[in-house]
């Protein structure tokens, strides 16, 4: 009879520490999940303020040109069709159809923008309009998960304008998309270039974030 109690408690104590040792795994495994969604909610939460932080920035440029501008008359410009708009040489042209893309822009209607910046990219040249521009049509395509054409509009930027501002963040953006197409090895590459060469760059604090994060 005792030899039967002691054989049950021997089985139930074993029984007992595999529940709890598959517990402990379980835990672990939830531990490690939650850390990893925490690390990806970091990095979104990073690029949203990133984002917004542009498109604000952008706005300010923009605005202390064009906003004032009584007369602009964006009814000329677009339609349902697409945009119309008078006179593609001079000047006020130039400016209206960059000022509908930036107000697209502030009012996050992302289409009508890229329509906007797509024409003035296409029709224009000017050193200060049509760099941002590039950007913004591959900032929408990024955000779209059109990461083809996103890449080429960063590429275009980085070739046509390589002493402008936003180029350290260009290459760091292609980066991105590296690493959204799980091309981890060339992303690396990529944020190391931009933390080598732009050491003093928002793009480069963000690149060696990500580098981190990628240990």
């Amino acid at each position: 009879m005792f030899f039967r109690q002691f054989l049950l408690f021997i089985i139930f104590f074993q029984f007992s520490n595999a529940i709890f040792a598959q517990d402990d795994i379980e835990s672990d495994i939830l531990f490690q999940k939650i850390q990893e969604l925490e690390i990806e909610i970091a990095n979104l939460r990073n690029e949203l303020e990133s984002l917004n932080y542009l498109i604000q920035k952008l706005i300010d440029e923009s605005s202390r040109e064009v906003a004032n501008d009584e007369s602009i008359d964006i009814e000329n410009i677009a339609d349902n069709n697409g945009i119309r708009f008078k006179g593609l040489d001079d000047k006020k042209s130039k400016e209206e159809i960059y000022s509908v893309a930036i107000n697209n822009l502030e009012k996050q209607n992302l289409e009508e923008a890229f329509t906007s910046f797509k024409f003035f990219v296409e029709n224009f040249v000017d050193d200060s309009k049509s760099p941002l521009s590039l950007f913004w049509l591959a900032e929408i395509s990024l955000i779209n998960n059109d990461l083809e054409n996103s890449k080429n509009y960063f590429l275009q930027l980085i070739n046509d304008y390589p002493d402008h501002y936003r180029i350290p963040l260009a290459h760091k953006k292609i980066g991105d998309i590296y690493l959204k197409n799980n091309e981890i090895n060339i992303a690396k590459e990529r944020y190391q270039f931009v933390a080598r060469e732009f050491p003093n760059s928002s793009a480069s604090s963000q690149a060696l974030q990500l580098l981190k994060n990628m240990e």
